[in-house]
């Protein structure tokens, strides 16, 4: 299976981890605004380790979470964030599956830079990886993320909903909402509105 570990939108580049991406991932991790929905910001440490688990899936498979480096415009070079595809390591009714998910820093929010980068991701998960379906979930208070689903033309159901097993029991960030967008729905939305892929 032949995928590409590197992929370039129109404003974005999506790309493997580098020792330079640490430092300012860590501060995003310890951004409380960042980190409102969930259960806590994340030491140096945490950081490190989940740039590492990221880079790691990276080398092994072709894909994963990248790193997000903006590739047109004033913060030409700047690294943003993740974006990309990953396997959750927990049990749930939905699993196992494949989610897109996206984490940028707060500077970035509001530029249409997530839904960009998770259209790129989306198209590796149909083309390249060949995937049924692909699922993206986050806390019910994360209206953010949620619109950028919505946005990606990803369906909601309500009995997808679920509690986080990794989140404590008492934590409000546990209350999960599941959206899915299946490979038809997706070909539908390339036949209607096609988007660029990635190159």
């Amino acid at each position: 299976m032949s995928t590409p570990t590197a992929l370039r939108t129109d404003r974005l580049l999506l790309r493997p981890w580098v020792e330079a991406d640490l430092e300012p991932f860590a501060r995003m991790n310890a951004d409380p605004a960042v980190m409102e929905h969930f259960p806590s910001v994340l030491t140096r440490q945490d950081s490190d380790a989940l740039a590492a688990r990221a880079r790691a899936h990276i080398d092994e498979h072709g894909w994963g979470l990248w790193a997000v480096e903006v590739a047109d415009g004033a913060h030409t070079g700047t690294f943003a964030g993740f974006t990309g595809l990953a396997v959750p390591r927990f049990a749930a009714h939905f699993t196992p599956c494949v989610e897109v998910g996206w984490r940028l820093a707060r500077w970035a929010w509001g530029s249409g830079y997530a839904t960009e980068a998770a259209r790129a991701a989306l198209h590796v998960a149909f083309t390249d990886l060949h995937l049924d379906e692909v699922v993206s979930f986050t806390a019910r208070s994360n209206t953010r993320s949620t619109a950028v689903m919505r946005r990606l033309g990803m369906t909601h159901d309500p009995a997808d909903d679920f509690r986080h097993p990794s989140v404590p029991a008492d934590h409000p960030s546990g209350d999960a909402v599941l959206h899915r967008l299946d490979v038809d729905a997706w070909r539908e939305q390339q036949r209607l509105n096609p988007t660029p892929a990635p190159r």
